[in-house]
């Protein structure tokens, strides 16, 4: 990384899942959009590591210093501060349609013909749907989650190691130019499960009909845009990394 550090001030979108990075231990895809609709990539973000004043959500405005690193070339990538993330107020939810709508873009091949790297993308029909993962799929997953949280500096509190999702959480959809069928990698997504069974007090099959209401029909009539993202060693292959509940705009708004 290089260079005299930008300050910069976005609402949060995106929250991924916790992933392990060879150097930093656990980390967290997180991303958000500026004032004038510009997308900023948070990384690396050590998001369990953060101190309660740091610790951010969805929607909040978050203000943080960043350099531009040197080994992500996607233009929207910041090579984050984290001692200088600091959280403002919360994008009021009557606010989100109309903050939004000017950067939704038709497909995600129109994002990737833009050069972008993040993008907001309006689906069509689509339909969330889970598979249960192989009991080997989750012990890999496990031992990943446990060698991130083991991976930490001398000053780095302890973690417990993250728990995997015993379920893949899919989307198939369309947009205006393909036909889709992504694996949901928004941590809110395993949260809703999680907090359904040891919260709510809902068993496995009551949790997973839970969320099919919550995706498949109350999302559906109400509103919902999907965040995407390129990986930066293959920026042809694309995810979906945030499934956002925001209100129908009108189609003159829009486009």
């Amino acid at each position: 990384m290089s260079g005299t550090p930008t300050e910069c001030r976005v609402t949060i979108l995106i929250k991924a899942l916790p992933q392990r990075s060879t150097k930093h231990g656990e980390t967290v895809c997180c991303a958000g959009v500026t004032e004038r609709g510009e997308w900023k990539r948070l990384f690396p973000v050590r998001f369990r590591h953060l101190s309660s004043e740091s610790s951010f959500k969805r929607w909040d405005w978050v203000t943080f210093k960043y350099v531009r690193p040197t080994h992500d070339a996607r233009k929207e990538s910041c090579r984050v501060f984290e001692d200088t993330i600091s959280i403002g107020r919360k994008l009021p939810e009557r606010e989100r349609a109309n903050f939004l709508s000017p950067i939704i873009l038709p497909s995600v091949k129109a994002a990737a013909d833009q050069g972008n790297s993040l993008a907001l993308i309006k689906p069509v029909a689509p339909h969330f749907f889970y598979k249960r993962k192989s009991a080997a799929q989750i012990d890999k997953e496990r031992q990943s989650y446990k060698d991130a949280a083991a991976q930490k500096s001398f000053l780095d509190p302890e973690l417990a190691a993250f728990e995997p999702s015993p379920f893949e959480f899919k989307f198939t959809f369309q947009d205006a130019d393909a036909s889709h069928e992504y694996l949901n990698g928004d941590w809110e997504a395993h949260a809703m499960f999680f907090n359904a069974r040891n919260k709510r007090g809902l068993s496995e099959a009551e949790a997973l009909e839970w969320m099919d209401q919550k995706f498949n029909v109350e999302y559906r009539q109400k509103g919902m845009v999907f965040a995407v993202g390129n990986q930066a060693g293959r920026p042809q292959v694309w995810q979906l990394l945030g499934v956002l509940r925001v209100d129908e705009v009108t189609q003159g708004n829009l486009f």
